[in-house]
């Protein structure tokens, strides 16, 4: 445990959350003995890095809570996979079969991808994989399931009990044209099997019987076992009310829907969550990431670029403010990750808990030297042709003897993750510039420059070199014209390593000749 005073006062918003968690829940969790947190996830489409991103995030709060109070807790992935089918996702394959089942439950529906019972089940499975792999510890709990097999029967006859309660807070919130037809209960059709939106007639809220509308056609069912699922806002607070969440996080766009649940709860009987409302992930237009658009960045795509951890880190900070969520961002990601790592040992507790990499890893961080920035390594995959991690390897240890992938796995993953990254993102758009006359002088020059030095400077003395070759030349007005001009040249791009640092590592012979290559 940590020292308590150190627990009161961080200014982590994981300790942060679960102080006002117990704080405000002190007596309900006494009584309970236990913490019930929640994340929801609608799979009508394949799972995305926000869905992540509340697991993970509700994970950091479950590590902080152990470090404040030892209590049982659990942690529920819940999928409203009975929901019907509103429209087909851009992203899925054999979309012709999810055209002619909309308005199905989501289980109900067969899998495009040919692999699991239904299209609700596959995205499930895709979800508890991605979740299992990054070693969270939940209980996944299946809307279909919950309401097939009467564990929600209870709660959906106290949602019948108080049904003009519920109505009087929903209804004035609809359009008037809305309001005629709306009901907390949607019936699944006998015959079409679809999630119906249609009006109630007749209820019996002692036995659970209704009796719906359907364009004038009577349908007569229960509202028990799976024949009735129902609104979702309704639905939200009803699974509040069953598994006695405590917390819950939500994205912003739902911050008025989380109100009316909220009220919904404590018309039922008990008090709502404590909520926590974060800003949404934007794909590189600014545009919110969606299911159905497969844009932004998928979990698969971040993981053949970059580690879990780095994706955990990626979701720590600042959970209020709204972050671009595309694969330029990984290397970068990767990059602050690696410069949390260097620094942590050096830290004191204090620090160590404000440091990003104490939530990513409960606490205890990896201890390895952070030999050089992903950066960097994705320059060196570049200038020496390497298709795959041995050949990388051989590479770094023509210099560097001393480095061997055993006793640096951050690194030795981080060179297969930079051959993925530059062969998908960096290899396709390299522009290489072609020097002008004056330019390919100035070039030339640190050619020479380069060939008169030691291989033993450090890589401070060989950027003051590399400096005084571009003030030489005519840039020493701008020495930013000067690297982007190596840049370019030399790696295609407008930005680049830090020179001293990528001469020091990848030799001055070896520079020499890449340098002469280009300008050929």
């Amino acid at each position: 445990m940590l020292d308590n005073n150190l627990i009161q006062t961080t200014s982590s918003w994981p300790f942060v959350e679960v102080r006002k968690l117990l704080k405000d829940r002190k007596e309900i969790i006494k009584k309970r003995n236990k913490i019930t947190f929640q994340t929801g996830y609608g799979p009508s489409g394949l799972p995305h890095i926000g869905t992540f991103g509340e697991v993970a995030r509700t994970s950091m709060m479950i590590n902080a809570l152990n470090h404040i109070q030892k209590i049982d807790h659990e942690l529920i992935t819940f999928s409203d996979d009975m929901d019907g089918l509103r429209k087909v996702p851009d992203n899925i394959p054999n979309d012709d079969i999810l055209k002619k089942n909309l308005g199905k439950p989501l289980t109900s529906i067969p899998d495009p991808f040919k692999k699991y019972n239904s299209f609700g089940e596959h995205n499930n499975e895709k979800l508890k994989k991605f979740l299992n792999e990054f070693k969270f510890n939940f209980k996944f709990k299946s809307s279909t399931e919950n309401y097939k097999k009467g564990v929600f029967n209870n709660s959906l006859m106290r949602v019948l009990e108080k049904y003009e309660e519920i109505m009087n807070i929903i209804l004035p919130t609809l359009r008037e044209e809305r309001r005629k037809s709306y009901c907390p209960f949607l019936p699944i059709c006998p015959s079409t099997g679809k999630v119906l939106e249609i009006p109630l007639d007749q209820m019996d809220k002692k036995t659970g019987k209704v009796i719906f509308n359907n364009n004038n056609e009577k349908i007569e069912t229960n509202i028990l076992d799976g024949n009735c699922k129902l609104q979702w806002k309704v639905d939200w607070a009803m699974r509040w009310f069953t598994f006695d969440v405590d917390f819950e996080m939500y994205g912003k766009d739902l911050s008025e829907s989380a109100i009316l649940s909220n009220k919904i709860c404590r018309t039922l009987g008990k008090n709502p969550p404590n909520g926590f409302a974060y800003e949404l992930f934007l794909d590189e237009k600014g545009e919110k990431i969606s299911k159905s658009k497969g844009n932004g960045i998928s979990i698969e795509q971040w993981l053949r670029y970059a580690s879990p951890e780095s994706l955990a880190l990626y979701m720590y900070p600042n959970p209020k403010r709204a972050k671009k969520l595309y694969s330029e961002v990984v290397p970068k990601t990767v990059d602050e990750y690696l410069s949390y790592i260097e620094k942590y040992p050096s830290q004191d507790i204090k620090n160590q808990i404000l440091n990003p990499v104490w939530h990513v890893h409960n606490g205890k961080p990896p201890e390895e030297k952070i030999v050089m920035p992903f950066s960097m390594l994705l320059n060196l995959v570049g200038s020496s042709n390497a298709d795959n991690k041995d050949i990388l390897w051989k590479f770094i240890n023509r210099f560097h003897k001393e480095i061997k992938p055993e006793n640096f796995k951050i690194l030795n993953n981080l060179t297969e993750y930079a051959i993925n990254y530059f062969k998908d993102k960096v290899e396709p758009n390299k522009k290489f510039k072609k020097p002008t006359k004056e330019e390919k002088k100035a070039l030339e020059n640190l050619v020479k420059k380069l060939k008169n030095i030691d291989q033993s400077l450090t890589p401070e003395e060989i950027q003051t070199q590399v400096y005084s070759v571009g003030k030489e030349n005519g840039y020493e007005k701008n020495l930013r014209d000067w690297f982007k001009l190596i840049y370019e040249v030399v790696f295609g791009e407008e930005n680049g390593p830090r020179m001293g640092f990528f001469i020091s590592f990848f030799g001055l012979k070896e520079t020499i000749e890449l340098i002469n290559n280009k300008l050929k």
